[in-house]
């Protein structure tokens, strides 16, 4: 598999799972050790809303090496 694809493919699976977990309030996602620090700071739905945000823009980072936008590192922005 071509490297872009499989960080695109990581980053679009990445930002699904962190958005539709957080969308859903999903205990095992937000009473997680790392995630309990925002919810402290933001309160639950305030974490979720921030973990929604991270999602999507995850999803657009993803979709951004998929279709060449944003270029991985090392790699020519014009050829």
């Amino acid at each position: 598999m071509d490297k872009q694809i499989f960080i695109s493919l990581a980053c679009i699976i990445a930002g699904l799972f962190s958005s539709i977990c957080a969308g859903m309030d999903f205990d095992f996602f937000m009473n997680h050790r790392k995630a309990r620090f925002f919810v402290k700071i933001l309160g639950r739905n305030g974490a979720r809303i921030l973990y929604v945000l991270l999602g999507i823009a995850m999803i657009i980072v993803g979709v951004g090496f998929f279709t060449g936008i944003i270029p991985l590192q090392g790699e020519p922005v014009f050829q």
